[in-house]
């Protein structure tokens, strides 16, 4: 199984590494336009392998798309990284030029791989990239949600002083500060709802937290975070290529699930060897709900940007 990985910065790189490390693909190709850089990134990856084990051939290019010919999945982290005090919407204009290009490079050679979206704006990129290129939407896959939901869970874990992998926790909508939906009434720590253990106050702190998560990185980094975005997208990667059919938050193109339609945008999915296998539609309350309403209603107006480039 091969994986290609574009952009060999800080989350990609990171990717490529947790790929290797736990044997998900037998070969990731790092792709970059900065000369040396992904080979670089691959070499120092594979210098790891006598001492952790792992026999996954990584390997670099610059800017030769030739060279992901045949890819199983296509991880997109192409474009500028969100800088201190810059929301994902201002984005949209130099990015969004960026990930089409991409993508569309990719198909060439890879036309029927998986594409698995990361740049940000990312539920806006997934949308353009569906759009634009005609990607059928089972194999179009953003991957805010996934890491949303792991900082919502670790935020939880925090709070209960518990082990986070006993926690089961989603954010659903927009993967951004303002559109995203903690749902802290259906977390659980193992089986128990989280409710009967933390109060009201405690489980609003949790969901604020989680909601400027990203933020809060980016203040103290001085640029978007890395290990754990790098660890989601190698998650999604996993159940694909290993058809683990594991549920997982991502954003992805909706036809009339949950009231919405022509648009992409959090919510749980089944993803397997063919992408997203199955949406999920869970049973919301009537907040829940107005949230979700008013979060995609918030994504479409970043939607609005990209008339310009699909015209």
């Amino acid at each position: 199984m091969k994986v290609t990985i574009v952009g060999a910065g800080n989350v990609g790189a990171t990717c490529a590494d947790v790929i290797s490390y736990r044997g998900i693909a037998s070969e990731v190709v790092l792709l970059d336009i900065k000369e040396g850089f992904a080979e670089g990134k691959a070499l120092d990856i594979m210098q790891c392998a006598t001492n952790t084990g792992f026999n996954t051939k990584v390997s670099g290019v610059t800017n030769d798309y030739s060279k992901t010919a045949n890819s199983h999945v296509v991880v997109v982290t192409s474009g500028i990284p969100r800088k201190p005090g810059m929301t994902r919407e201002e984005l949209i204009g130099i990015n969004a030029g960026i990930v089409k290009s991409v993508v569309e490079n990719v198909l060439k050679y890879s036309p029927e791989a998986i594409i698995l979206m990361v740049s940000n704006p990312m539920d806006t990129m997934s949308y353009l990239a569906l759009k634009s290129l005609g990607i059928p939407k089972n194999r179009l896959i953003g991957m805010g949600g996934a890491l949303d939901s792991s900082r919502f869970r670790t935020y939880l874990s925090l709070a209960l002083d518990r082990p986070v992998n006993d926690i089961s926790a989603m954010v659903i909508g927009g993967h951004g500060d303002t559109t995203m939906i903690p749902l802290t009434r259906l977390a659980s720590y193992n089986g128990i709802p989280v409710t009967q253990f933390l109060s009201e106050e405690v489980l609003e702190k949790v969901a604020a937290d989680t909601m400027v998560g990203g933020a809060t990185l980016t203040g103290l980094l001085g640029t978007s975070a890395w290990y754990a975005p790098g660890a989601s997208v190698a998650y999604i990667v996993d159940s694909i290529l290993n058809d683990q059919k594991k549920m997982i938050a991502c954003s992805v193109y909706l036809e009339g699930e949950y009231g919405q339609n022509d648009i992409c945008v959090g919510v749980p999915c089944i993803i397997g060897k063919n992408g997203v296998e199955e949406i999920l539609e869970i049973d919301l309350n009537e907040k829940e709900k107005a949230l979700f309403a008013k979060s995609a209603d918030a994504v479409r107006v970043m939607n609005e940007a990209l008339k310009t480039i699909l015209a």
